[in-house]
């Protein structure tokens, strides 16, 4: 595995691929990765000839109060299970090389409807963000499948209605949620648990299990499903952000005669703010 900093070195790993005619795989991350980013690159593996995974703490998507400073950098180990992934290329950039010049002046990318719904009406900007960061990050890749998590749903469904819509020749792959045993969603921000709180987060995934068997069980009044949720999780010790029953393709309000939804939440626990979601089939 190649690990390069500079979007010219980077160019002439694609510029090299592409003469041969091969096919190129993306995996965007933040680093600090767990066995959820390495089963979006064992994906990655699977649809392409050669797979670059970037890692890039994007500054863009961070508000002011949040942890840009302190999340977790550990480029050291990443590369290291990256490599035993079979990884081709590292694309470590640094903060320049993706926003040159002042940053704040910057062209950006917004997605109007899904930038400030759900996730986006707690962090404003961050949708934002991401969409900059991953436009940007497809231009100097220029991948032909991009690879993403389901656990970050909104995200995903962000991603692939921007690509869309600019008219971006990459395929957007969604790859199902790595779970720990205890079914809380793999995210490198469980970190920041204490013992206590970490034994408490797995309460996050049950209750979405619980909406979801209530749903597909026949129960329709999903503001109801929904306040009863928050309530479980409130007496649980989580400080909920939302839980919300919307519909998959594109995280509308549920009409009559929807049937593939998703439930999806965010919730506090100490000082991690955890998310997740899960598919439902109205009967």
């Amino acid at each position: 595995m190649d690990i390069v900093a500079s979007t010219a070195d980077l160019r002439a790993h694609v510029r090299s691929w592409r003469g041969r005619q091969e096919r190129i795989a993306f995996v965007p991350t933040m680093g600090n990765l767990h066995a959820g980013h390495l089963k979006l690159v064992r994906h990655a593996r699977a649809t392409a000839g050669h797979v670059i995974v970037s890692i890039f703490v994007n500054p863009m998507q961070f508000g002011p109060d949040e942890d840009y400073d302190t999340y977790p950098r550990t480029l050291e180990v990443d590369a290291a299970a990256l490599r035993q992934a079979d990884t081709d290329l590292l694309f470590v950039p640094a903060v320049d090389e993706i926003y040159p010049g002042e940053m704040e002046n910057t062209t950006r990318v917004v997605v109007p409807g899904l930038s400030d719904i759900l996730c986006g009406a707690f962090r404003p900007g961050f949708f934002t963000g991401v969409a900059t960061v991953v436009t940007r990050l497809f231009n100097l890749v220029q991948p032909d499948v991009a690879v993403f998590g389901e656990k970050d749903y909104q995200q995903l469904v962000l991603i692939r209605r921007m690509a869309r819509e600019l008219c971006l020749p990459v395929q957007i792959d969604g790859v199902a949620t790595e779970r720990e045993p205890d079914g809380l969603a793999m995210s490198s921000r469980n970190g920041y648990l204490g013992q206590t709180e970490r034994a408490t987060a797995s309460i996050l995934y049950r209750t979405l299990t619980a909406v979801k068997a209530s749903v597909e069980g026949g129960a329709a009044d999903y503001p109801g499903i929904e306040h009863a949720a928050m309530a479980t999780l409130t007496r649980a010790g989580f400080i909920p952000d939302y839980v919300s029953i919307r519909r998959a393709t594109d995280l509308g309000e549920p009409a009559p005669g929807d049937t593939a939804l998703r439930v999806l939440a965010a919730a506090r626990l100490g000082s991690a703010r955890l998310i997740d979601n899960l598919e439902i089939t109205v009967p």
